[in-house]
């Protein structure tokens, strides 16, 4: 997989934007610089948003308030959330009306209860099925009572599988990490949904009907390897999870479609670097790597929007005709756009 050109701004090349929240949207409570306007200047464009989170604890009137604090013009019915996705993964899974069982919170019963189900508290009811989502207040009591639902035969179901959840101190237990618990306990490995699995981009895509979407992230195991997997193009930023360094190493199943450093990327168009015998050229800046060195127009720390592109490039075709990552790797670690 390789870059490409896109002569007409993203926001006019594709009818739908589908957005990951926390490293694209805001960080933690705060909101990233230029995602409002550049989000407002590409709906103005016409261009349908759809915002996409792993993230089941919340209802999407709860996360499309806080998006419009943020100056981010999101209606609640353009929110997508994992509960929504794993919601529709019971139904096709349980009869309808059946009795579930949450391990979760509000997000999760909200979906849940949309799609007909009766949300009940004990294993002793019966539940059909057991679904899993990230909620900060779920712990040891109500982890084993899906697990007793689970060993009676209710369906075990997560909304997504992430190890780990950003927040301000660091890398925080994700849902996967807790869901793992209950599988260990249990015996029984779960049916999932969730980014990166590639259903849950065709939800989101349809949630707006949209029929020529791009994904926009900032994490290649989730949001990059996901839009992949769905084979839907995207445009990564810089401004979450996954640096400068993680992009020219990518595996071929997390690499990008478009780089941006921030959202101001999907309103302008875009130029892929020419790669020819393992140098890739864009406007007056160039990379290659010979011999597992790489080499570069100019300095890495500052890079240009131009010269990042012409790394990444030269880095895949490197890695792709057998260059080891290792190799690259403490060469990269000055790689800082500017």
């Amino acid at each position: 997989m390789t870059l490409k050109s896109s002569t007409a701004p993203l926001s006019q090349a594709y009818d739908a934007a589908i957005y990951d929240l926390d490293g694209v949207c805001y960080r933690g409570q705060e909101p990233i610089e230029y995602a409002g306007e550049s989000i407002t200047a590409a709906v103005s464009e016409g261009q349908k948003a759809v915002y996409l989170t792993n993230n089941a604890a919340r209802t999407p009137a709860s996360i499309g308030e806080h998006l419009r604090s943020l100056n981010i013009p999101a209606n609640d019915s353009e929110v997508y959330t994992a509960a929504m996705a794993g919601a529709e993964l019971a139904a096709g899974e349980i009869p309808a009306g059946s009795k579930v069982f949450v391990i979760g919170g509000e997000g999760l019963v909200w979906a849940l209860t949309q799609k007909g189900f009766t949300v009940v508290d004990s294993a002793d009811d019966d539940p059909a099925a057991v679904v899993q989502g990230f909620h900060a207040t779920v712990g040891w009591q109500v982890m084993s009572e899906g697990a007793l639902a689970i060993r009676k035969g209710a369906v075990f179901i997560a909304t997504n599988l992430d190890a780990t959840l950003p927040q301000e101190r660091g890398f925080m237990l994700g849902n996967g990490a807790l869901v793992k618990a209950v599988e260990h306990a249990t015996g029984v490995v779960p049916l999932a949904t969730g980014k990166p699995l590639p259903k849950v981009f065709e939800q989101a895509a349809n949630a707006v009907d949209a029929k020529n979407p791009i994904a926009v992230g900032d994490r290649l195991n989730t949001d990059i390897r996901g839009s992949v997997a769905a084979g839907v193009d995207s445009l990564h930023v810089l401004t979450g999870v996954s640096d400068a360094r993680d992009v020219a190493l990518a595996v071929p199943e997390e690499r990008p479609t478009f780089l941006a450093k921030d959202l101001r990327g999907l309103n302008e168009a875009h130029e892929a670097p020419v790669t020819q015998d393992g140098r890739a050229e864009l406007g007056s800046e160039w990379a290659e790597v010979v011999d597992g060195k790489l080499t570069t127009s100019g300095s890495l720390p500052g890079a240009s929007m131009d010269l990042y592109r012409c790394v990444v490039a030269a880095c895949w075709a490197a890695v792709d005709d057998g260059t080891r990552r290792e190799d690259l790797f403490d060469q990269l670690t000055e790689l800082v756009v500017e």
